[in-house]
């Protein structure tokens, strides 16, 4: 989606839209629109479109009114679901350019980005792969003429551009099939995408990761015929020396759960287990295409986890790099020995102020909170309330779940030093607990268990059904918040 801003509603526009507040029609609204959306029910509401037809200027135009309820003081949640109601009901409508009033709702600068951002987000969907749509299926609208924008506006526009660029490309990856996106592919796709930014790339091969005695991640990777990478991007816009935080994604770019495989029904959606990975390098794109002011790095542990004849199999024992032994009870509990590994070498490399690693580790989380929250699980109090607030901001909900000594006590191992599975409660639990034995010298840390995020049956406010893109708008508020100054 191209926004663009003008100084008035360009006279050839066929499709000319404001938002409103709730009970605020326009004052220069023609007397039958006025009346048409009475009939309706339209009062503005959040998410309310209204549409109408009025002859202005010789022409028949199409007039849409998008609801922003009632004034607050923070709003932007509220601004976003009216620009992504324009576009959800104007994408595949045949119209190509709309044009969009901002004058009448009393917005600031940011509250008028936020409308842009939830038209931008609402417009993004994968149809690259569809080949018989109809005319009316496919995408028309292309671009949002903005027009009566508060001053400020393209401004506070261009650092949410950089976000929406972020979510974007993570829905990308996390949408694209598993033959199309697998460990070196989605490295070369994440190279190319940051060509032209200041982003720093290292790339581990399997030999690297295996001098680094990094057993965990490369037992999982064993059955494969796609080569495992570990991704590390950095970001250095803060002030030189500060020690950076680190993001840590699961990017498990397809999970058939190995030897312990999965049942056949629903397998195919095993393509988002790289969701956490692909949140972090959406993340890292928007960072930098904002040029936020702080130092970051995101590290992504990339592997298929198949079950061929070399794969890892249940009672194996691998060595993680942090020297920890793991007893391997089931090999479709695999995302936990990827981070385990990605943990370790995070810290060893950059010893970093805090980290957030991010997965879709288990289906334990989806019951417990369905698809409307990710888990998060911290050692930490006061790195998890910015977490929090950072979600509340964003939509990118977090509840906080309990870490303990009772719950360590279940992954023990008679054998290894621990076990990579417990006992069928409290799964969420245990798996925060086994990758908090990986964080050493009570470096802050907080795991997010989005599993029940990263994809949806549905259509949301700001996202088409499929990919969400949880997590990019997350981390990069957390960022702004807390990391920028």
């Amino acid at each position: 989606m191209n926004i663009t801003f003008a100084p008035s509603v360009p006279e050839a526009a066929q499709l000319v839209a404001a938002v409103i507040n709730q009970d605020a029609l326009p004052a220069d609204l023609e007397p039958v629109l006025v009346a048409a959306a009475a009939a309706s029910r339209f009062t503005g509401k959040v998410g309310q479109v209204f549409e109408g037809f009025a002859e202005r200027g010789g022409k028949v135009v199409r007039l849409a009114l998008a609801g922003a309820g009632e004034p607050g003081a923070d709003r932007r949640g509220a601004l976003e679901k009216a620009g992504a109601a324009l576009t959800a009901k104007y994408r595949t409508s045949g119209e190509t350019v709309l044009a969009l009033d901002l004058s009448g709702a009393g917005l600031s600068a940011q509250e008028a980005a936020s409308v842009l951002l939830g038209a931008r987000l609402r417009g993004w969907k994968m149809d690259s792969y569809r080949t018989t749509l109809k005319d009316e299926q496919k995408a028309s609208l292309t671009e949002i003429v903005v027009t009566a924008a508060p001053d400020g506006t393209e401004a506070a526009w261009a650092a949410e551009a950089a976000v929406a660029e972020g979510v974007e490309f993570t829905r990308e990856l996390v949408t694209e099939p598993a033959n199309v996106i697998y460990p070196e592919s989605f490295v070369e796709r994440a190279k190319a995408r940051f060509a032209g930014t200041a982003l720093q790339v290292r790339v581990l091969d399997e030999a690297e990761m295996k001098a680094l005695g990094m057993g965990a991640l490369l037992g999982v990777a064993q059955g494969s015929v796609r080569a495992p990478r570990m991704l590390v991007v950095q970001w250095n816009g803060g002030t030189p020396g500060t020690k950076p935080t680190a993001f840590v994604g699961k990017g498990v770019t397809f999970d058939t759960g190995g030897i312990s495989i999965k049942p056949a029904a629903g397998m195919e959606d095993m393509k988002f287990d790289m969701g956490g990975a692909a949140a972090v390098v959406g993340t890292m794109l928007a960072l930098a295409r904002r040029g936020a002011k702080a130092n970051v790095v995101g590290i992504c542990g990339l592997v298929e986890n198949m079950p061929d004849g070399n794969a890892q199999r249940p009672g194996d024992v691998v060595t993680t790099m942090s020297g920890q032994t793991v007893e391997v009870i089931n090999t479709d509990a695999e995302g936990r020995l990827v981070l385990a590994d990605a943990l370790t070498f995070a810290q060893k490399e950059f010893a970093p102020a805090g980290i957030v690693d991010l997965a879709t580790l288990t289906g334990a989380i989806i019951i417990s909170l369905g698809h409307e929250y990710a888990g998060m699980f911290s050692n930490d109090d006061h790195f998890a309330a910015s977490l929090d607030a950072a979600g509340k901001a964003t939509g990118d909900a977090l509840w906080r779940f309990p870490l303990g000594a009772a719950y360590d006590k279940m992954i023990d191992s008679p054998i290894a030093d621990m076990k990579n599975t417990g006992a069928r409660g409290g799964g969420s639990i245990t798996a925060a607990q086994f990758l908090k034995r990986y964080v050493e010298n009570g470096t802050p840390w907080a795991h997010l268990d989005i599993a029940g995020t990263v994809w949806t049956d549905k259509p949301g406010a700001t996202w088409e059904k499929g990919a969400s893109g949880f997590g990019v708008r997350l981390l990069d508020r957390y960022v702004r918040d807390n990391l920028e100054v």
